[in-house]
């Protein structure tokens, strides 16, 4: 091998690193997300805030499709470095098969290899090519298994965020203005304590599935950076309350609020010194409130 092949091997080899990597903190990592799919993600994300309407719900679906594409990118070009300087000595060409020895071909041999179709016309014939060939097919139905997964992973973490919002309107619409005050101590104190499950829940979902945080809800109803605030109000209520279980109840909440706040200030970047002033920037990032819009219980 020349200086060129070992550069073209060196690369390869890179981009099937970054790959199970990227693959690596995004789908097994509990709390962590890769640098590919980060930047996919965020990209999406910067984008959907210039779009209006439906259009922008359908970003983060798109988003997470782009990553498991990048994905299959950098695998299928990865290992297609690594067959390149091999060809086409390093093979076996079926009967009639032109041989090109380009990259076209490599990356030919490395998608069909990748998605295991296996077609047989061109076959490793080196025992350390047909090692690597081997190792690729795995990954390949490895990175197929791993994608559903995360998709599958995905949709539940964000029905339980919007049950959470759900449930916070509908404990607005039946208390009215008069919020826990209007309900018996005993009762309210178990609807909050439930509320407070919920919000920890979300709280390791947006740990565990970063990309869940990028999924923008069109109608208030069912958004909780549209919600969460209220949820906060309810907490400082029950705090000032003379029963001591909806006391209890009120600084579980607060307690879950503030763990929620704290992920969305260091995992995504929102500003502010409280959690109140996290909620405010949590809505406006998502539009549901505009600057300088008082928000409403």
């Amino acid at each position: 091998m020349n200086l060129e092949d070992v550069l073209w091997t060196v690369v390869g080899a890179g981009l099937i690193l970054l790959m199970l990597a990227d693959v690596f903190h995004t789908l097994l990592y509990p709390h962590g997300s890769g640098p590919v799919g980060r930047t996919i993600m965020r990209g999406f994300w910067l984008l959907s805030k210039r779009l209006r309407g439906r259009a922008s719900t359908i970003a983060a679906p798109l988003a997470m499709a782009a990553v498991i594409g990048a994905w299959a990118g950098l695998a299928a070009v990865g290992w297609a470095l690594l067959y390149l300087p091999h060809l086409p000595e390093g093979f076996v060409y079926g009967v009639g098969v032109p041989q090109r020895a380009d990259f076209a071909e490599a990356l030919y041999i490395s998608m069909v290899t990748l998605s295991t179709v296996g077609f047989g016309e061109i076959v490793a014939a080196h025992p350390l090519l047909r090692l690597v060939a081997a190792s690729q097919a795995v990954t390949g139905f490895g990175l197929l298994t791993a994608t559903v997964s995360w998709i599958l992973q995905t949709y539940p973490a964000l029905s339980r965020r919007r049950a959470l919002a759900h449930q916070l309107n509908l404990f607005r619409e039946a208390a009215g203005p008069a919020g826990v005050a209007s309900l018996d101590p005993r009762h309210a104190a178990g609807l909050l304590e439930s509320i407070a499950r919920a919000v920890a829940s979300v709280s390791i979902d947006l740990l565990s599935f970063h990309e869940t945080y990028y999924f923008h809800e069109v109608e208030k109803r069912g958004s909780l950076p549209a919600t969460v605030a209220y949820a906060h109000h309810l907490a400082s209520e029950a705090q000032g309350s003379k029963s001591p279980e909806l006391q209890f109840a009120g600084r579980m909440l607060h307690a879950a609020l503030d763990d929620l706040a704290e992920v969305l200030r260091g995992k995504f970047g929102h500003s502010g010194s409280t959690s109140s002033a996290v909620f405010d920037s949590y809505a406006l990032h998502h539009r549901h409130r505009q600057p300088g819009e008082p928000d409403t219980k």
